[in-house]
């Protein structure tokens, strides 16, 4: 077993890390850059939803450029895309131009089109009894996003003097860089699978599995309502005069409780089975609703997140592994495109509607909204037995 876990599995875990450090980066200080820079306070959390929406259009055309011309080419444009997003997202901080600043998160966005299917592609490397620990262990790698985000954000950002944050974006940058530079060096990650651009058995067909829709459904749950609540939590915790520092600790926490699990997930998931597990992520999820309502203290807050974070491990982790049960090799890249499609659809909703709701209904009445989602997860569970 420990040998199916190849060299390819642990690189792709570790550009699995390094971009969601940047993942992290955007959530600690996006939404307080485009306060500053908009000229609503509605607009404030838009640029983190412009990334979520490109990620959303890019997910099923991504899949389908990797099935023609492979994932390295896909690891590797996506990359480079991230690197121009950095730049440009430094630029319209220094000039002031918010609309410049969102097209640097949408470039963000339109890497982790790409970046989402490295889970997809450590599946691909290993033997099918190592399948649940090749998706656990890549997502692990966000780990490092715990270490490198939310400190890296804090540590430059007056870097650039008079323009908070602009330095953050070019470690962002640079970060990238450093995927193109792993990428670079995986050698196994397979040819294109043209096989897989069409095929198989009609979306219809597939849909009636029961299987296939607590995935889809889980993931979708999952990630969702992580990013409807992380997204408001930096404006939530200002309100309350939290400083940067605070409000950084909190994410960072955040962001250890979604991937350190995951060096332990798949065997959870070989014990008990993917169904326990995406029953416990929703709900972990629901308290982490549960501490939240209790008031707004920092560890409130930071317990909260920290359920949350452990919430979308399971749910998203859960997700995944029981998806790749649910197809043919010819359905490969139509199926993980639309589920990705379908999940990033919900996550660029919740992010559209997190500022705008904070603003107009406020931290409590939000953390209600998102009490359903994970209510409904727990019902198909049971309906699926």
């Amino acid at each position: 077993m420990a040998r199916a876990l190849t060299r390819t599995v642990f690189t792709l875990s570790a550009c699995q890390g390094l971009m969601t450090s940047t993942n992290a980066m955007v959530v600690a200080c996006a939404a307080l850059v485009g306060l500053a820079l908009a000229n609503d306070p509605v607009l404030a959390t838009l640029p983190a939803a412009l990334k979520h929406v490109s990620t959303m259009l890019c997910a099923a055309p991504a899949s389908q450029f990797m099935a023609r011309f492979g994932r390295r080419a896909g690891f590797q444009l996506a990359a480079w895309l991230g690197i121009a997003g950095g730049l440009i997202a430094y630029f319209g901080i220094v000039n002031a131009q918010f609309w410049v600043f969102c097209v640097g998160t949408c470039l963000f966005g339109l890497h982790n089109g790409f970046g989402n299917f490295y889970r997809f592609a450590a599946v691909e490397s290993v033997p099918t009894d190592a399948r649940n620990r090749a998706i656990s262990y890549v997502l692990a790698g966000g780990v490092i996003a715990a270490l490198l985000g939310p400190n890296v954000a804090t540590l430059t950002r007056d870097v650039v003097t008079g323009h908070a944050f602009a330095g953050s974006f070019i470690a962002v940058a640079v970060t990238y860089v450093l995927i193109a530079l792993a990428i670079f060096s995986i050698r196994d990650l397979g040819r294109p699978d043209i096989e897989t651009v069409s095929g198989g058995r009609p979306f219809r067909e597939l849909w009636q599995q029961p299987a296939l829709r607590l995935a889809m459904l889980s993931a979708m749950v999952g990630f969702a309502q992580m990013v409807l609540l992380m997204t408001a939590t930096p404006l939530a915790m200002t309100v309350e005069a939290f400083a940067f520092a605070e409000i950084a600790w909190v994410i960072q926490a955040h962001v250890v409780a979604m991937f350190l699990p995951s060096f332990f997930t798949g065997r959870l998931i070989d014990r008990f089975g993917v169904k326990a597990i995406i029953g416990s992520g929703a709900l972990l999820g629901l308290g982490c609703i549960a501490i939240a309502l209790t008031g707004e203290s920092f560890w409130r807050f930071w317990f909260a997140l920290v359920f949350l974070g452990v919430s979308w491990n399971f749910l998203y982790v859960g997700g995944t592994s029981l998806l790749t049960t649910c197809y043919e090799l010819e359905e490969k890249a139509r199926v993980q495109g639309l589920n990705d499609l379908f999940v990033f659809s919900s996550v660029a909703v919740c992010a559209l509607a997190s500022g705008a709701l904070h603003v107009l209904i406020g931290w409590h009445d939000l953390l209600w909204i998102a009490l359903p989602g994970y209510a409904l997860v727990l019902w198909v569970l049971w309906r699926s037995r």
